[in-house]
């Protein structure tokens, strides 16, 4: 028994150091990765050639990414309620973005999708009609689980709708491999979830036992309401066709002239690949894809590079949009005036878990970090 615990105990404490130092050796990644992409291109094959139409083009894709934002707390709505958890937009949109200021510009161990749980499951959300934390962590992970059924599907739906792109070599069977492992990976979790003596023993773990126990609980609840289920994926699928058309017009800008059925095809490809918690922001992954998917159409490595880089700008100025949010914070709900709370401090969020429910690593989010 001593024997056991100390080993428990190295363990434990080896998880602890990793994960200190998974952030800089995030960084490190990233850095070597793009320093290598870099190596093979010049600087100035990274700018677009600025005349109107590059700044209509680039205006165009800012307005697509910022709406990307706005449909997913759009699609987070309709998961909330096809668990019976009906909830305003208006709060959702709020936090949502709050969440990607977060997760994009600020050193926090506190991830964007625990901020939305936290936010979702406090007494001031709760007074609207929010969830408990367990819901509102399920509710957050369905969300994002998602876009492992939508983006393969969308994948595979441009090389259908474009068989010319099933003939481009390693490109194509990276696409296909890519694909059908995601959708694979989404059935063994839907089984092992959706099994009562599996996913229903799971919610009080942690880690990825407390994923699979959230995703057991978020079906339970949406498996009653098949319509709701059906809008959650039709909402999915808008906001990933938003992506792709903020992934053509950052190409039009950049003066990267492919099809529309490529893009639909190959930036749902890119989006799978960058969400692996390799780097920070899929940086130098995302932009390596591109390079491996368009190169076969004609696209330089220096293009394929700034297409990446391009689309995580524009993602990251419209996540901007989520600091009046999130240095506001939280009002809780009043109770007759004298007896009211006073607001939270800028960025404060009371209750903070840092393992609620970060998200990292799950598919469905945008060419950038944790959306």
């Amino acid at each position: 028994m001593g024997v056991d615990e100390t080993a428990g105990s190295r363990l434990s404490g080896a998880r602890q150091r990793l994960k200190r130092w998974l952030p800089a050796i995030r960084i490190v990644a990233s850095i070597i990765m793009l320093g290598l992409l870099l190596h093979e291109v010049k600087l100035r094959s990274l700018f677009p050639v600025w005349d109107e139409s590059t700044i209509l083009w680039l205006a165009a894709g800012l307005v697509c990414t910022t709406l990307a934002l706005l449909l997913s707390a759009v699609r987070w709505q309709r998961v909330l309620a096809a668990m019976d958890l009906p909830s305003r937009l208006g709060p959702l949109v709020s936090t949502y973005l709050a969440s990607q200021f977060v997760s994009n510009f600020l050193p926090s161990t506190i991830g964007g999708d625990a901020l939305r749980v936290t936010r979702l499951s406090s007494e001031a959300g709760r007074a609207r009609g929010g969830p408990e934390r367990p819901a509102a962590f399920a509710s957050v992970v369905l969300d994002r689980m998602s876009g492992w059924l939508i983006l393969p599907l969308l994948c595979l739906v441009g090389l259908v709708i474009n068989p010319t792109l099933l003939h481009l070599g390693q490109s194509s069977r990276a696409a296909l491999a890519l694909s059908f492992i995601t959708l694979a990976a989404l059935v063994v979790t839907l089984v092992v979830a959706g099994n009562p003596k599996l996913g229903g023993r799971l919610a009080g773990h942690s880690n990825w036992l407390r994923f699979m126990g959230a995703v057991h609980l978020g079906l339970d609840r949406i498996r009653r309401h098949p319509a709701a289920a059906a809008q959650v994926i039709a909402a999915s699928a808008v906001y990933q066709l938003v992506i792709v058309a903020a992934g053509v017009l950052a190409a039009r800008a950049l003066g990267i002239h492919i099809g529309p059925t490529a893009m639909l095809a190959f930036v749902p490809a890119v989006a799978i690949v960058q969400v692996l918690p390799i780097t920070i922001g899929g940086l130098g992954l995302r932009e390596g894809a591109f390079a491996l998917f368009l190169h076969p159409l004609g696209v330089a490595v220096g293009q394929a590079v700034a297409l990446g880089l391009l689309l995580y700008a524009m993602h990251l100025m419209s996540s901007l949009l989520g600091a009046p949010s999130f240095a506001v914070g939280q009002r809780p709900p009043s109770r007759g005036g004298a007896g009211s709370h006073p607001h939270s401090e800028p960025g404060s969020e009371p209750g903070s878990d840092p393992g609620a429910g970060s998200g990292a690593g799950l598919p469905g989010q945008p060419l950038t970090p944790a959306a």
